[in-house]
Formats: structure tokens, C-alpha cells, sequence
């Protein structure tokens, strides 16, 4: 084999795990397709531990911002180790084919629609993981989040203190596909 055909061929053989990864959306859609059905998702251990669906008004920003909708996240992916007093884990998972959370909107007929994935790493798993590289996907830096009891919302969403990334796969987000919240997404039909 010629060198740049070595080259290629390893290329094509990183997984899309790396942190710094350069992702196609296309090829990430793909794989996450199957996720569209809800069913899906729980048959492989996803769970709402909580059936929140978040807002940004919720959590205290400006309503304009829109929503997230309610996170479907998948324990052993995050390496639970705690739920009180916030989520915690050693998670470091990083895969975007088979993302550790997907996130749903509630639609009127009572139903959820796939709109979004996210990957999230516990900041002091990261840390003691000896992971020193910087968390980006396509150019973005994932946000590094934390709630500061001094504001009425909760910014890390009841989760220790982390880092995530959303990547608005399925519904438009006019603030760009990797924002946080998407004004295209609602929690206004969400039923407890």
C-alpha cells in the first residue's frame, strides 16, 4: 500500500469517539435513525429519570431561547454514580454513533419527536481520566457547565459539574446545530 492509501485507510478506521472530533452530521443522523422510535431508546437502556423537559425559561434564561425537551439519558454510557443531591458519574463517553443522551420534544398528540442527541463527560472524571485534550466537535468547544447557586435556574440542569454537547440533528435551530437550546423546540405540550 501506497503511503496515502495507508493514511485513508486509518483515517476511515477512527472511530467517531475522538474528542476533538470533525463529525459528519449526515453519518451521525444515520446512526442515531433508529432512536426516532422512543422504544427503541428504552429497549437499550435509555431512561428519563426524571421526565423533565427543559426550557429555557425554566431554568430561569430568556424565554426566546426556546427549549431542549426532555433528556433520555443512558446510565451506563455516563457511569452513574450518583442521582442526590445531582446526577454524578465517571463518564468520559464520547462516541457520537451511539450519543449518551437523546433528547425529545413532547408533541400535542402525546407522543415524542427526536429532535436532538448530546454527549456529556462529568468534569472531575475527565480530570482524573488523564485526559488532558480539549472537547470539540466540528470547531465548537463542548460547554463546560455548572450551576451557580447565586441565579434562580439551574445551569447544569441537575447534573454535577460537566461538559456537553448538543447537536440539533432532526429540527432546524436557527442559533446554529450545535447551540444548546433551540427556539424551534417547545415544552408547551409536555404532560407530567
Amino acid at each position: 500500500m501506497k503511503g496515502t492509501a495507508v493514511v485513508a485507510l486509518v483515517a476511515s478506521l477512527v472511530p467517531i469517539a475522538v474528542s476533538a472530533a470533525e463529525v459528519d452530521l449526515d453519518e451521525m443522523r444515520n446512526a442515531v435513525m433508529k432512536y426516532k422510535d422512543v422504544n427503541v431508546a428504552l429497549a437499550e437502556g435509555y431512561i428519563s429519570p426524571d421526565n423533565h423537559c427543559v426550557s429555557a425559561a425554566g431554568e430561569g434564561l430568556p424565554a426566546e431561547l426556546g427549549a431542549m425537551g426532555i433528556h433520555y439519558i443512558q446510565p451506563a454510557l455516563l457511569e452513574i454514580t450518583a442521582t442526590a443531591p445531582r446526577v454524578d458519574g465517571k463518564g468520559t463517553y464520547t462516541d457520537w454513533a451511539k450519543p449518551s443522551i437523546l433528547i425529545y420534544e413532547p408533541q400535542a398528540d402525546g407522543s415524542l419527536e427526536l429532535v436532538a442527541v448530546e454527549n456529556l463527560v462529568f468534569e472531575a472524571a475527565w480530570t482524573a481520566s488523564g485526559k488532558t485534550e480539549e472537547l470539540v466537535l466540528n470547531g465548537r468547544s463542548w460547554d463546560q457547565m455548572a450551576d451557580d447557586p447565586a441565579t434562580k435556574g439551574d445551569e447544569a440542569h441537575g447534573f454535577a459539574p460537566h461538559y456537553d454537547q448538543h447537536v440539533w440533528l432532526f429540527r432546524e435551530n436557527p442559533m446554529g446545530t450545535l447551540m444548546p437550546f433551540n427556539p424551534n423546540v417547545t415544552c408547551e405540550h409536555h404532560m407530567q
